[in-house]
């Protein structure tokens, strides 16, 4: 197994080499779900039911099981086990506790952050499917859900032995907008989606899992077709004509297998911005494949996001719903004051350049100073017009302004003292984001320290923790001049946290 302090295996270049390799992956199991799910295997009273229940709190354990179940199987004429209950029963107890003997068990803490934060993207799918499909399709509920949540698991290895590759297509495929082909033949050696296809047979998981591949690779026409018509959401009877126009297409668009593959493009796209063309597509595409409004699937596809952070989301990986208006319904438009203008395309290029040196590997940073200023352009070009980065002393007893962008000069020699605010406590205590409203201004304001609110006025402010192995060392705050934010900025806000954190960890690692 790897991890992020081993030497990663060589990288390989071919099909073949790469499911040798990500097949012998064993998956590190969180210690605390590893001793649960032992606990009750050794108790009589425990139901098959019982322990599946508790292994769904892993998803690296349910797909260890799943794919045990069906190693068995290989070969036979036996339908591979497709979830959880079907795989723990063809096992038995004692075949499942020898497994468990067997798999990793870690603090959560010390599993690798990139497979943690693509398995709660997989746990993120799999609330959206259940949020939209498993009520309106009751009776394949257990295909839907497994098929969403194992989509994405023939990356997870991938997270473990080679996440820096994982990093550079997101950078490069879905930021800076190259070919996807030609970034994965250079990165790989081969198509992503063949290799993921290729440990899906191997593995046997579901079916869905497997057509969801087929489609990404196979079907692309008929989804751009598809596509078209979705785009048309503003005339539902229109749509239904092309759709009556053309069964065939009609009878792809309505497979049951679909919403596998809708649920993860959701939850997916939903990492970049709720609102980027990426996660626009598979909305319209869940909007026809429902026949429900856009309005109410981003109703919904938010809704559902909130609940999935609710339960799955850590305080140092990026959950989507951070990013969203709470508590719902809040009106956007506070003291006749409108949102801020959502930023450019010229504006996002920018920004996107700003991000994509942050993530320069190795780090290309002379001292944190550097980092830091690079960091508060990168803040500035998101859209945010007041900034403020405060960085941490070794004792934590103190917050001293490091760099700062909108502000005046009498800001940068401010110096605060952190037992005197608990929000300040709060954020340097655990990775945060604390956002200021017109409903919370009151009660936020008196909790942080005066000289620090003076030097943004208004009523809505963002503040957040950045984490560097484990230890919060900055703290940025940042406004949009005191109005409702853009909610494309926010969303950016959160991205470019995330990117300024990696630059960290590369500047603290450089040379080792």
């Amino acid at each position: 197994m790897a991890n992020e302090t081993n030497v990663p295996p060589p990288k390989p270049t071919t099909l073949e080499g790469w499911v040798k390799l990500l097949d012998g992956v064993r998956l590190p199991v969180p210690q605390e779900s590893h001793d649960r799910v032992c606990k009750a295997i050794r108790n009589n009273r425990s139901s098959l039911r019982d322990i599946a229940e508790l292994m769904q709190e892993s998803p690296a354990l349910a797909l260890s099981v799943i794919r045990e179940a069906n190693r068995h199987t290989h070969g036979s004429m036996t339908e591979p086990a497709e979830n959880l209950d079907v795989a723990l029963n063809r096992l038995g107890l004692k075949r499942t506790e020898e497994l468990l003997a067997r798999l990793p068990a870690e603090p959560q803490s010390e599993i690798p952050k990139a497979l943690r934060q693509l398995q709660l993207i997989s746990q993120h799918a799999s609330q959206q499917a259940n949020g939209f499909f498993a009520n309106r399709l009751a009776r394949l509920w257990q295909d839907i859900h497994w098929g969403s949540l194992l989509f994405l698991s023939p990356l997870w290895p991938m997270a473990l032995t080679h996440p820096h590759l994982l990093e550079e297509w997101e950078l490069r495929v879905i930021h800076k907008g190259e070919s996807a082909r030609k970034v994965e033949k250079q990165l790989f050696g081969v198509r992503l989606l063949d290799i993921c296809l290729a440990l899906v047979d191997v593995w046997r998981l579901p079916i869905w899992v497997q057509q969801g591949y087929r489609l990404l690779l196979n079907e692309q026409r008929e989804l751009v077709k598809v596509l078209r018509i979705a785009r048309d959401s503003e005339h539902p009877l229109r749509q239904q004509n092309r759709l009556d126009d053309d069964p065939t297409l009609r009878r792809w668009l309505n497979q049951p297998a679909n919403t596998v593959l809708l649920a993860n493009g959701l939850a997916l796209s939903a990492q970049q911005a709720w609102d980027c063309p990426h996660s626009e597509r598979w909305q319209y595409l869940t909007s026809l494949y429902l026949q429900i409004s856009m309005d109410e699937v981003q109703q919904q596809l938010h809704q559902q996001a909130a609940n999935s952070a609710r339960q799955h989301a850590m305080p140092d990986l990026w959950h989507p719903a951070v990013s969203l208006l709470w508590p719902w319904g809040m009106n956007r438009v506070h003291a006749g004051l409108l949102p801020a203008p959502a930023p450019t395309t010229e504006d996002l290029t920018q920004w996107r350049k700003q991000c994509a040196e942050l993530l320069v590997e190795p780090s290309r940073f002379t001292n944190a100073m550097h980092l830091t200023s690079s960091a508060r352009d990168a803040l500035v070009a998101c859209g945010m017009r007041r900034v403020m980065i405060l960085m941490a002393d070794r004792t934590h007893a103190n917050l001293r302004v490091h760099q700062t962008a909108g502000l005046p000069k009498e800001a940068a020699g401010l110096n605060f003292v952190v037992s005197q605010s608990s929000v300040l406590q709060r954020l340097l205590s655990q990775q945060a984001q604390v956002r200021i409203t017109p409903a919370n201004n009151a009660q936020f304001s008196a909790l942080l320290p005066a000289s620090l609110r003076a030097q943004f006025g208004g009523e809505h402010l963002l503040l957040r923790s950045l984490v560097n192995n484990g230890r919060v060392i900055m703290i940025v705050v940042a406004d949009q001049s005191g109005g409702p934010f853009s909610e494309i900025t926010v969303q950016a806000f959160g991205k470019t946290a995330q990117c300024i954190e990696k630059a960290l960890h590369s500047f603290s690692t450089r040379g080792q």
